[in-house]
């Protein structure tokens, strides 16, 4: 049996989340999030200017981006992947993403693999309101579409 490096085990974990004080963050994850606040508000149209104004490099910031939210932002959003089994004909993908969009969900991530004998997976990630029954409506919606063989969530967060 062979020895998991460190870095192996971490990346077949699932992400852990924690609670933490800003006072004790490093110092580029605070100017990450003010970047973030200063794009979020329109003070800056470019990631180059916000991140010179707090004193960040944008190598940092993109760095770090996608893993430090404010409190508030997590409360208000439900992360979830899909994975959909679908016919390869025209217009299926596209009414999925409709149906998602009708039930206010913003899809984040696509990743579709080459259609093999008439048949392709599509893994969606999706941002939907956390209100009981939202992902449930959501995931009903998409395997009653038209085209869609399979559907199931994979993960959420």
């Amino acid at each position: 049996m062979t020895q998991m490096s460190r870095s192996q085990f971490e990346k077949s974990q699932p992400a852990a989340f924690y609670l933490v004080r800003e006072d004790i963050l490093p110092e580029a994850l605070i100017k990450t999030m003010q970047v973030k606040e200063l794009l979020a508000r329109g003070e800056f149209d470019t990631v180059a200017d916000a991140a010179e104004k707090v004193g960040l490099s944008r190598s940092a910031y993109y760095k770090y981006r996608d893993g430090i939210f404010p409190l508030h932002h997590i409360e208000r959003e439900r992360i979830v992947a899909i994975s959909i089994d679908m016919e390869h004909r025209s217009g299926v993908l596209s009414r999925v993403l409709s149906l998602v969009a009708s039930y206010e969900g913003n899809v984040l991530t696509i990743h579709q693999t080459i259609p093999l004998q008439g048949m392709a997976n599509v893994v969606l990630s999706v941002e939907l309101s956390p209100e009981e029954g939202a992902l449930e409506a959501v995931m009903g919606a998409i395997r009653a579409a038209e085209g869609v063989r399979r559907a199931h969530v994979i993960g959420q967060g």
